[in-house]
């Protein structure tokens, strides 16, 4: 049967999505991947049609690194890489495929290297951007299967709305302080299930902390990512039970897996055109660092001046302090309101990212503020510094006319 005639008949089947194989596998190729092969499931037939694949990944970070480094290593044919940020220190300690030598270089450009360098027979093109709604399905047509590794809103909803409208199938991965989540979706002409089945209402901007405010371990990276690996190499080669109407969860502190079937929404219409989530659940784009900060030591300073400081974070957040003279709005009424009083003010949130997510969509309106270094957290770690030394010499304490004073709601 094929696709078009599936897709008038019967239940969705992710195993009708396999590659139709390369017509062989070369003798360089056969040793390298001898392994596998030998594998009855997957066999020379199944290695065939992972050397005629066409894959797009998207994002090259926590879970894009494990993916790409594991698809390239099974010999999957090509792959794109989409990915606009530079490798940051940070990243090392779970983006397994940089090096200390790649800080400050493209991180699909520098994938692409290490990629070509541990599997010459694959061809990987880097594009050092992101997907937008204006290119999405330009950037994604003509590729077999679509992998979504990002910790954004935006673009997941946008790949699982491009995929649906392209009839892709999309692995998606999810990762997030000590907890996982992966699945496969499929919008298989209107009967599949899709990422909006099972989140069919975007967060609120801020709603949902980012792992650089809630943290995250490497070696979860690696978990999910392998999966999200394992999961396109069963769908790409029509082989085993594919994780398509199923939500697997990993806790890493119980070492346990669970799992939670999904189905469609049958109020729900397929998607047929591209919806620009920006506004309502945050931007898409470049991570990373805000592009005007101001370091904790300034804000005092500031304060005297007169200048707004703004704290973005959720009502619930703020159990933990706020900066005494701060304002409170939380990013989502930041970013609607959009007042142009804002001109001048400093942000601040968690961690720093929110406040600089906050800091460019405004830009995009015209309004310049600008996003604290480290965010809350920074605030807090001066603070104890200042408290530290303190008690090896009292008379280096905190100057209430020029320090940082935390203050809580009660107070």
């Amino acid at each position: 049967m094929t696709r078009d005639e599936h897709k008038a008949s019967g239940p969705p089947q992710i195993r009708d999505r396999m590659i139709e194989a390369a017509r062989l596998v070369s003798t360089a190729a056969e040793e390298r991947y001898t392994r596998q092969m030998r594998l009855p499931q997957l066999g020379e037939l199944g290695q065939r049609r992972l050397a005629a694949a066409k894959v797009a990944v998207i994002g090259a970070g926590g879970l894009g690194a494990p993916v790409l480094s594991y698809l390239a290593a099974a010999g999957v044919g090509r792959i794109t890489v989409f990915d606009p940020d530079m490798v940051d220190v940070t990243n090392l300690h779970r983006q397994v495929l940089f090096t200390t030598a790649d800080v400050g270089r493209s991180k699909a450009v520098a994938a692409a290297e290490h990629l070509h360098a541990q599997n010459p027979e694959v061809a990987v093109t880097p594009v050092v951007g992101v997907v937008t709604p204006a290119t999405a399905l330009e950037q994604l047509a003509g590729h077999d299967l679509v992998l979504d590794g990002t910790d954004n809103f935006p673009t997941r909803y946008l790949a699982s709305d491009a995929c649906e409208i392209l009839d892709l199938p999309l692995v998606w991965g999810s990762i997030l302080a000590f907890s996982g989540q992966v699945s496969v979706f499929w919008g298989a002409g209107g009967r599949g299930v899709t990422y909006r089945d099972v989140h069919p209402v975007p967060p609120r901007p801020g709603e949902v902390p980012s792992c650089s405010e809630a943290g995250v371990l490497g070696m979860l990276c690696g978990v999910i990512g392998s999966s999200m690996a394992m999961e396109a190499v069963k769908v790409l080669a029509g082989m085993g039970d594919v994780l398509f109407g199923r939500l697997a969860l990993y806790d890493a502190l119980r070492a346990r897996w669970d799992e939670i079937p999904i189905a469609r929404d049958p109020r729900r219409a397929p998607v047929t055109e591209i919806e620009d989530v920006m506004l309502t659940c945050g931007l898409p784009g470049p991570t990373g660092p805000a592009t005007d900060e101001v370091a904790v030591a300034d804000l005092p300073g500031l304060l005297a001046a007169g200048v707004r400081v703004i704290d973005i974070r959720e009502p619930a957040e703020l159990a933990d302090g706020l900066v005494r003279g701060a304002e409170t709005l939380p990013m989502g009424a930041l970013l609607a309101g959009a007042d142009p009083s804002l001109e001048g003010a400093v942000l601040y949130c968690a961690a720093g990212s929110r406040s600089g997510s906050a800091q460019r969509s405004l830009a995009e309106r015209g309004i310049r503020v600008r996003s604290l270094r480290g965010g809350f957290a920074a605030v807090v770690a001066d603070r104890r510094a200042e408290d530290r030394r303190a008690v090896v010499d009292p008379g280096t304490g905190v100057d209430p006319e020029v320090g940082i004073d935390i203050v809580h709601p009660e107070a």
